[in-house]
């Protein structure tokens, strides 16, 4: 594996003169430290007072040679000015890490599949734990609700610093809510978490450190999307605000000083036209311009920054004015440089695995591909864990098709239902999981909830080729010419495309679904794309049956309501009713009207996440909602498994994952931070 070297003596384990100060206290060894009031974590005087010392910090000795590779970073202060006057203390899983090495992550492809990567640098206001209960402090240092949960206060940590030095304020998150996310010249539909029950919150900043969200219902899950959600809730305004025409008078002629159409085309270069952080910078958009930009990307809070950027792949330098410290006061990340190379063909990214070109990869696997992984496991110095997952591959069919006859036929929960029952989920689970899964039908929550009744967990999911086919005839999806295989019921062939993506679920489940329909009549092509090329076909409304994993847990469907309103998920994910969500979006001006159980669903979910969690009240509406969802199998479940997360041997504080999951943001709750590597 290529690496570059931990650069001599300043890069090795530092002295123990170094660690005097505090106590190198680890997960593994508290050294008798009272726990703090959140897990892996405590504030600056919080540890001080547990330990009984006084925290001295120290930086990475390359630190500056890293910061003079950001464009228009100037020299670094003093470390002491770097770091918020209240740093997170973050305690390591096993050991105090040493600095150096380049992470090595390998990803599917710009704006396809860098969500893993992402998630290794990751910060949001808040985040969950390990244990995925806990809501723990991150940018923000403290939060409070008012009695009814309309009204989320968070306090941030005084002296937070952008990636470029400039301060981070609650002036920030009033940016990106007001002049980003409900700006519809930059996010042209206001995403649900920034709403509540379609209506906006409003933003108070009564100080530079405190941040108000109003909300004009009650919304408790909020929080758990701040601890969830890859769209971080700030922007520097000190950088965006300046192309941004509420916020600066010439921003549209500063703008085409640079090159841009005007100020909205410079924000959208920076930062994209939805919530999607991880968009590319100038630096791949727009590389005519750079000598001219103010800065090749936009200024972070992320432990690492990006400093060079192709279609190949990124690089990334650690961030110098990063908000943590480790228990001896060492600034955190460890790492210094992570580098990421993309690759959108399966094969070469299992060989990039088996050869140990990798430090850490989760996202496109499944478990069809472990016992290769875990048979080169010596060879290639690294380990593979097997964690449950939350999701599961999911099929849906498209219920708004342009093609009249399949929007008819697609749309008849019966045919529906014969292509559940005509799924063999035990040969799905031994074949492609190895007798490791449960079947399971999708209900729209996993873990179940325990107000859902234990039928609709399997609903339509017993193998019944038989009934199938007595369903199919029932909807008029015959064999017409006497080819053996069904037909429309006006006469023309029926043939299923089956596109999709390695990133959504495993090819092998969708080569058996194929031939399992076609033991019932029904014939199909299966053709593997990129998810790129998936999204797009999605997005317009040209799939036949949409083929992704699908679920959340309770925690984030109460802050999010996604997967109960058309088109059920969001541009990454799986979605059906296109037109469905057009008569929504456009108050039945344009697109298709959706039956009263999806209306229905709409106001479910909206009363869902006002109603207190585990009353009657929402109970009973919760089950509502599964019954709506799981009876109208608008998505049919398959097989609930786990699936393998890969890092090299000489990453060092790698926990062991709860789960094998995007849902509570990949590696998000196991602080890369901390992450160090030990060649």
């Amino acid at each position: 594996m290529k690496r570059y070297l931990l650069s001599g003596v300043a890069m090795l384990v530092l002295p123990a003169a170094a660690y005097a100060n505090c106590p190198a206290i680890t997960m593994g060894d508290s050294m008798g430290v009272a726990a703090g009031a959140f897990p892996q974590q405590y504030e600056l005087s919080e540890f001080e007072a547990a330990a009984g010392c006084s925290m001295e910090f120290s930086e990475n000795p390359a630190i500056g040679d890293l910061n003079a590779r950001i464009a228009g970073n100037p020299a670094l202060p003093p470390l002491a000015d770097r770091l918020p006057s209240e740093p997170l203390v973050v305690v390591p899983y096993d050991s105090v890490g040493h600095y150096g090495g380049t992470f090595d992550a390998l990803s599917n492809a710009t704006e396809a599949g860098t969500s893993d990567f992402l998630s290794v640098r990751h910060v949001n206001l808040v985040r969950y734990s390990d244990d995925l209960q806990t809501i723990v402090p991150n940018v923000a240092k403290s939060w409070e609700w008012n009695a009814d949960y309309t009204q989320l206060t968070f306090h941030l940590r005084a002296g937070h610093k952008w990636s470029d030095g400039q301060p981070f304020t609650s002036a920030d998150v009033k940016f990106w809510y007001d002049n980003l996310m409900m700006d519809t010249n930059v996010i042209e539909k206001a995403k649900d978490y920034v709403l509540v029950g379609g209506e906006p919150m409003t933003v108070d900043t009564p100080d530079e450190t405190t941040v108000v969200f109003n909300l004009p219902a009650p919304k408790p899950g909020l929080l758990a999307h701040f601890a969830t959600s890859y769209a971080q809730g700030f922007q520097p305004m000190h950088f965006l605000g300046q192309f941004h025409p509420a916020i600066n008078a010439d921003a549209d002629a500063l703008a085409q000083s640079m090159g841009f159409e005007n100020g909205y085309d410079a924000i959208k270069a920076y930062y994209g036209s939805s919530d999607w952080t991880d968009t590319p910078s100038p630096m791949l958009n727009s590389p005519d311009k750079l000598a001219a930009l103010p800065a090749h990307a936009v200024p972070t809070l992320e432990s690492h920054f990006v400093v060079n950027e192709t279609t190949e792949g990124r690089h990334f330098v650690a961030n110098p004015y990063f908000h943590m410290v480790d228990t001896t006061g060492q600034q955190l990340p460890y790492i210094n440089e992570m580098d990421e190379i993309y690759a959108n063909d399966h094969e070469v990214r299992l060989l990039k695995l088996i050869n140990g070109e990798v430090d850490y990869k989760a996202q496109s696997l499944g478990l069809p591909d472990a016992p290769i992984l875990l048979e080169n496991q010596g060879s290639g110095d690294y380990t593979l864990q097997i964690a449950p997952r939350i999701s599961m591959p999911t099929v849906s069919f498209n219920v708004t098709h342009e093609d009249e006859a399949k929007r008819a036929v697609f749309g008849d929960v019966n045919f529906r239902k014969a292509m559940s029952i005509a799924i063999d989920r035990n040969e799905i689970n031994e074949t492609a999981y190895f007798g490791q899964g449960v079947a399971r039908q999708y209900i729209g929550f996993s873990p179940v909830p325990s107000f859902v009744d234990p039928m609709w967990a399997t609903y339509a999911a017993e193998y019944d080729p038989e009934g199938a086919k007595a369903l199919l005839d029932g909807a008029g999806v015959v064999d017409v010419d006497g080819d053996g295989m069904r037909d429309l019921p006006g006469g023309a062939k029926l043939i299923i495309n089956m596109q999709f993506a390695q990133q959504g679920l495993p090819g092998q489940v969708v080569e058996l679904i194929s031939q399992q329909w076609a033991e019932v009549g029904i014939q199909t092509t299966v053709k593997e794309v990129t998810p790129d090329e998936y999204r797009s076909a999605q997005s317009s409304n040209q799939l036949d049956v949409g083929l992704w994993e699908k679920s959340q847990p309770l925690a984030i469907v109460l802050g999010n309501n996604e997967l109960w309103v058309p088109p059920f998920e969001n541009y990454f994910a799986h979605r059906s009713g296109m037109l469905w969500a057009e008569w929504v979006d456009s108050n039945g001006a344009s697109g298709v009207e959706p039956p009263d159980y999806v209306k229905g669903l709409i106001a479910d979910i909206n009363a869902f996440q006002s109603t207190p969690v585990g009353t009657p009240e929402s109970d009973a509406i919760g089950a509502r909602m599964v019954e709506a969802m799981t009876s109208n199998l608008l998505f049919i479940g398959t097989v609930l498994s786990s699936g393998p997360i890969y890092h090299a041997n000489a990453l060092k504080n790698f926990p062991e994952f709860k789960t094998e999951s995007y849902e509570y943001y990949r590696t998000y709750p196991y602080l890369g931070a901390q992450w160090y590597l030990d060649e």
